[in-house]
C-alpha cells in the first residue's frame, strides 16, 4: 500500500515514527493509500524550510515570480485531467465537476500572472514643498493554509498561489481524506521553477494544525473548514499574534419569486442542490418558495426530477452524483434526514434506500423536503449532503427576513424576472455572495470570495484585491531629496507651508 508523503524543501519526505490514516475511495469502500500524520518534527522541518526560503523569494522581482506562475498554468492546463481523475478517485465527484473545480483554480492562476500590476502601489507628489510620498504593498512572511476535503484542487490553489504570488512563502496543511491532489500540486509548482522550501505541503490532523497555526515563525493563517473549525483556527491564531481570515460553513437559501421561469429554477435548485452531493459550502440547501403556488409548482417538478438522477461511481460516463465522502459523514447527514422527519416536514424524496454498485460505497439519493419551518434542525443547521429543503413564504420582505436572520452569511441567490425584485433583494441582503437568477454565485478570481456572519472570521476575503491586501502589509514611505542647499532638520510633520 502506498504511502502518501509530505513535501518539504522541494522534496517528498516520510517519516517512520508517524501515524497514518487510509485514504478511501469512497465509491467502492477500497483503500487508496495511507497518508501520513505530521507531528512536530515533521511540522518544524517544513516551518524552518519555509522560513529560509522567505528571504531570497521575496526580493525575487514581481516579473519573475509571474513566469514561474505562467510555467504553473501551463503545467496545470496540461495535468488538469490527471487532476480530476486524482480528485474523483479521492473525494468521488464526477468527472466534469472534478475538472471544474481544476478550471476554477486554473482561472486564479491566470489573475496572479498578471500580479505585477497588483503590486504597483502609489505615488503623491508634493505633498509638502519638495516632499514626496508613496506606499508599497510588501509580503509577510511564513503564511500557513488549512483547506477542506470537498475542493482538494481548487481551494488549496486559492491559498497558496496568491500568498506565493505576492513574495510570501507557504505551507499548505491539506485535507487528510484526500490528500493526493494537492501534493501533486506541489511537484507542479517545483516542475515550473519554483525554488525549493517556498511551498511545503504538510499531512495530518488537528495535532497537526495547531502545531502549525501557533509557531512564532507563521505570520498569517487562512483556512476553509466547517464553521467550529474554521472558528477554532481563526481564534487560535489571532491569539497568538497571526494574521487570520477562515471561511466556514453555510446554509444558501434560494429565492424563487411567482414571476420567476420554474422550469429553470428547477433545474437550477437541481443542480445547485446535488451537485457534488451537496458537498459544497455554495450548495443551495434552502428554496424559498414566494407563496404556496410557488412551492406546489417548484415541488411538483422537483419532485419528478430528483428521481431520475444518475447516481454512481465518478468515474462513470453521464453519472450527475457521485458518493458522500465517508461512511461517517454519509450517517451525519442521514441523522439530519430522520430529524427531520421527527420534527414533521414532509419527505417528498427519501433517498436513504438507494443501493447501488453492489452496495459498495458512501451512495446517497437525492432528498426533498417540503413544508419546512425555520424552527426545524434541517432548516438551521449546515447538512453538507444532497437534501433540499422547500420553505413556503407569503413574500419577497419575509424572505430576505429570513435569510438576514440565520446565523450563516455565505451565498444566496434570486429567481425573478423582475429587475426591482432584484436590486431590493441585493440591497437588502446580508449575504457575502449574492446571485440574480444564478444559482451558485461563486465570482470570479479578480472579484472577491468569502461570506458573512458564522460563514466567515476575519476582515478580509479571498480573491483579487482582497488576496493582495491580505498576503502583503502596506508600507507608506515620505521622501525629501534637498537641493544642492542645506535645510535644517525639524521634528515636525511636513506640510504646504514647510518650505
Amino acid at each position: 500500500m502506498s504511502t502518501i508523503s509530505h513535501f518539504i524543501n522541494g522534496e517528498l519526505v516520510t517519516s517512520p515514527n508517524e501515524p497514518t490514516l487510509p485514504v478511501i475511495n469512497p465509491a467502492d469502500e477500497s483503500t487508496v493509500g495511507e497518508v501520513l500524520l505530521g507531528r512536530r518534527e515533521t511540522v518544524n522541518d517544513a516551518l524552518r524550510s519555509a522560513e529560509a526560503a522567505y528571504p531570497e523569494w521575496s526580493k525575487t522581482t514581481p516579473v519573475k515570480r509571474a513566469r514561474i506562475l505562467f510555467e504553473f498554468r501551463a503545467l496545470l492546463i496540461k495535468e488538469r485531467d490527471t487532476l480530476a481523475h486524482i480528485v474523483t478517485e479521492e473525494h468521488g465527484k464526477v468527472l466534469d465537476d472534478a475538472r471544474g473545480s481544476v478550471a476554477r483554480g486554473i482561472e486564479l492562476v491566470e489573475y496572479l500572472c498578471g500580479m505585477p500590476a497588483l503590486l504597483r502601489g502609489s505615488y503623491s507628489q508634493n505633498v509638502g514643498s519638495e516632499v514626496d510620498c508613496m506606499t508599497i504593498r510588501e509580503p509577510l512572511g511564513v503564511c500557513v493554509g488549512v483547506s477542506p476535503f470537498n475542493f482538494p484542487v481548487m481551494v488549496p490553489v486559492w491559498l497558496f498561489a496568491s500568498a506565493i504570488a505576492f513574495g510570501n512563502t507557504f505551507i499548505l496543511k491539506p485535507s487528510e481524506q484526500d490528500p493526493s491532489a494537492p501534493l501533486f500540486l506541489a511537484q507542479l509548482f517545483k516542475q515550473a521553477g519554483l525554488p525549493d522550501g517556498v511551498f511545503n505541503v504538510v499531512h495530518g490532523d488537528k495535532e497537526t494544525v495547531d502545531a502549525l497555526i501557533t509557531s512564532p515563525i507563521v505570520k498569517a493563517v487562512s483556512a476553509v473548514a466547517s464553521t467550529p473549525v474554521a472558528k477554532h483556527i481563526y481564534e487560535t491564531a489571532i491569539s497568538h499574534g497571526k494574521r487570520a481570515h477562515t471561511f466556514g460553513g453555510a446554509k444558501n437559501h434560494c429565492v424563487v419569486m411567482p414571476d420567476a421561469d420554474m422550469d429553470k429554477a428547477a433545474d437550477a435548485l437541481l443542480g445547485s442542490a446535488f451537485g457534488a452531493a451537496g458537498e459544497r459550502c455554495m450548495a443551495v440547501s434552502v428554496a424559498l418558495a414566494v407563496t404556496d403556488s410557488v412551492g406546489d409548482a417548484l415541488v411538483e417538478r422537483l419532485k419528478a426530477k430528483v428521481p431520475e438522477l444518475k447516481i454512481g461511481p465518478g468515474h462513470k460516463a453521464d453519472v450527475d452524483m457521485g458518493p458522500l465522502i465517508s461512511e461517517a459523514h454519509k450517517t451525519r447527514v442521514v441523522n439530519y434526514i430522520a430529524k427531520g422527519v421527527d420534527e414533521g416536514a414532509t419527505l417528498v424524496i427519501d433517498g436513504r434506500e438507494l443501493t447501488i454498485n453492489q452496495g459498495k460505497g458512501f451512495f446517497l439519493g437525492g432528498c426533498l423536503f417540503d413544508h419546512v419551518t425555520p424552527q426545524m434542525t434541517i432548516y438551521q443547521e449546515e447538512i453538507f449532503g444532497p437534501v433540499l429543503c422547500v420553505v413556503r413564504v407569503p413574500d419577497l420582505t419575509t424572505a430576505i427576513d429570513l435569510i438576514n436572520n440565520h446565523r450563516y452569511g455565505n451565498g444566496t441567490s434570486i429567481f425573478t424576472q423582475s429587475g426591482g425584485c432584484a436590486r431590493q433583494f441585493a440591497d437588502a441582503i446580508e449575504v457575502g455572495m449574492v446571485g440574480i437568477n444564478v444559482p451558485i454565485p461563486v465570482p470570479i478570481a479578480h472579484h472577491s470570495f468569502g461570506g458573512w456572519k458564522q460563514s466567515m472570521f476575519g476582515d478580509v476575503a479571498l480573491h483579487g484585491d482582497a488576496s493582495m491586501q491580505f498576503y502583503t502589509r502596506a508600507k507608506s514611505i515620505t521622501l525629501r531629496w534637498p537641493q544642492q542647499k542645506a535645510f535644517d532638520t525639524g521634528f515636525f510633520m511636513p506640510t504646504h507651508q514647510d518650505d
